[in-house]
């Protein structure tokens, strides 16, 4: 008798705070100011998010030199160089930082240890924006290190001052596999005060190790150059999945990863809105894929106020609109 369909909902999943708060700024900016408003890199890594708010106005750029002078500009939530803050100075942009708090930990964590004279291990993938940001804040001292392979075979500088950081959106497991190669060749590396990897990170891999050993395939949604969305097929094929894919929408499912299927997983990463997951969910609806089991590892109550210099604008707005017309 075949098994009956179902898919298993983890939960967390999708949205966390520093996203939310990203995109609601420009949304808030486009609003306030009126377009264009450019915003520096990608807000969050998903092509859909992205999309819609270039529908509102917003214009994406690389660099700030592509900025006309005195513009608005929005900081992506991964984080930027001092340089680029120095950069729109010049060009006498009006900025607005959505860094996430948690990525403006580690960049604090960077200058502090930078100032006390620590050589510091930056545990992260080449290239990432907020490997870019963090190790623009003490670019002399940071040595980056992207996994066990590298942890093996790194040259370190001979100090007693050493501490390790890592990028927020990294694979718990592998980090800490990385730190244990790192501390078996340096034993005198020290820990941060307390963990770099985000709370929504390690919350969204929790959920999906929960789900992942019953699962025939395991679904993730988030786009390609979002860390903490790859990282989750890893950890579920890691966990016990027998096959997991990661799509932007439900647009990519294939019949194909279905057809021995009873059991299907689904998950999001970090910088993905629900309306992606409810569409795979009807994809999978229409397929018999119809009982949808919500599995719950852990409730998500941290909200992010956003960034000062929105705020206070937001409230002149508000102050003015309030004032009584002569």
């Amino acid at each position: 008798m075949p098994q009956p369909k179902r898919v298993l909902l983890a939960a967390p999943r999708g949205y966390c705070a520093g996203v939310d708060r990203a995109v609601v700024s420009v949304e808030k900016a486009l609003e306030l100011y009126g377009p264009p408003v450019y915003v520096r890199k990608e807000i969050v890594h998903n092509k859909y998010v992205v999309a819609s708010l270039e529908s509102r106005g917003a214009i994406f750029v690389d660099e700030v030199e592509e900025i006309p002078e005195g513009s608005t500009v929005v900081f992506s939530a991964h984080g930027v160089a001092p340089a680029v803050h120095s950069d729109s100075a010049d060009r006498g942009l009006k900025t607005i930082d959505a860094t996430c708090p948690l990525v403006t930990k580690v960049h604090a964590e960077a200058r502090r240890f930078a100032g006390e004279g620590y050589q510091i291990v930056l545990v992260g993938h080449e290239g990432h924006e907020e490997v870019v940001g963090t190790t623009g804040e003490a670019p002399d001292v940071i040595t980056l290190v992207q996994d066990p392979i590298e942890a093996a075979s790194v040259v370190l500088p001979e100090t007693d001052k050493l501490i390790w950081l890592s990028q927020t959106t990294l694979s718990v497991d592998e980090t800490l596999q990385t730190i244990e190669v790192l501390k078996g060749r340096y034993p005198n590396l020290m820990s941060p005060p307390s963990d770099d990897i985000c709370y929504a990170t390690q919350n969204r891999q929790v959920a999906v190790k929960e789900i992942a050993p019953q699962s025939d395939v395991l679904i993730v949604v988030g786009s390609g150059n979002s860390s903490n969305s790859v990282r989750l097929v890893e950890v579920a094929l890691d966990a016990g999945a027998r096959a997991s894919h990661r799509v932007d929408s439900a647009a990519e499912l294939k019949e194909a990863w279905f057809e021995e299927a009873s059991t299907v997983g689904l998950t999001s990463g970090a910088s993905v809105p629900d309306i992606l997951v409810d569409e795979v969910l009807a994809w999978l609806a229409e397929r018999g894929f119809a009982t949808v089991e919500l599995v719950k590892t852990a409730e998500e109550t941290l909200v992010f106020s956003l960034p000062p210099e929105l705020r206070r604008d937001l409230k002149a707005a508000s102050l003015q609109a309030a004032k009584p017309q002569e």
